[in-house]
């Protein structure tokens, strides 16, 4: 059976103005997405899939065509209203962990939750909850300088994870780690995925972490090169 689609993209296409000319950073683009999938965006610098995370997160809009997620088309909606599905839906985890540095390691989780209304027990709950998920509840009153690049990472896992929502979306999430820290880093994200039945996307290059993905498509000169259902191809 089909997973349902929480995802479709049809006749994508972003163009950016680039002197007196423009530049087309996706050509064509149609993909669906369905719920719980393990799946990346993979190529090299400047192939499109960053661009691509971003439109599905609704953080910028088509040029033509349509991305419709969480049944919303991107393209149409009003720049609080995608802040609104970013906010009750989404999650996202980047590269450069975006931690606050006064805050401690709870509140940084905490953060999104203040936005959402929920009463201050309801917030310890989901804040511990998900500190657990990533194994840090011992680091709550910890500030991120005192973290390890690997800790910081977990901790914007959680913040990404702490509202349990629908869609994350993770552009090279491993790009500043060692190996031993991406692949806990990346077993967490599986466990979570198979566990809550998050959708997670990814944009990468890096091999440790294609070799986690359920589903590999590539992109090359903003079209899709291809895109297969892989099996696990990690080794031991």
């Amino acid at each position: 059976m089909e997973p349902y689609a929480i995802i479709q993209i049809n006749g994508l296409v972003k163009r950016f103005p680039i002197g007196k000319g423009e530049f087309t950073a996706l050509n064509r683009i149609d993909l669906s997405f369905g719920k719980g999938e393990f799946s990346g965006l993979v190529g090299p610098s400047g192939s499109g899939k960053t661009t691509l995370l971003n439109i599905i997160g609704s953080l910028d809009t088509p040029s033509e065509g349509t991305a419709t997620v969480l049944e919303q088309n991107v393209g149409a909606l009003t720049a609080k209203k995608a802040a609104v599905l970013r906010r009750q839906q989404m999650g996202f985890i980047f590269q450069t962990y975006n931690l606050l540095p006064v805050y401690t390691v709870f509140e940084n989780v905490e953060f999104p939750l203040l936005l959402l209304n929920l009463r201050t027990a309801e917030r310890y709950k989901a804040v511990m909850d998900a500190l657990d998920w990533v194994g840090l509840t011992d680091k709550v009153k910890s500030r991120p300088a005192q973290l390890s690049g690997g800790e910081c990472q977990r901790v914007a896992i959680a913040r990404a994870m702490v509202k349990k929502p629908i869609l994350v979306l993770a552009d090279e999430p491993t790009a500043n780690l060692d190996s031993d820290n991406s692949h806990h880093i990346l077993q967490t994200m599986e466990k979570l995925n198979r566990e809550l039945q998050t959708t997670f996307i990814f944009a990468t290059h890096d091999e440790k972490v294609i070799r986690y993905l359920k589903r590999k498509i590539v992109l090359k000169d903003g079209r899709v090169s291809s895109d297969e259902w892989v099996t696990n191809q990690r080794e031991g």
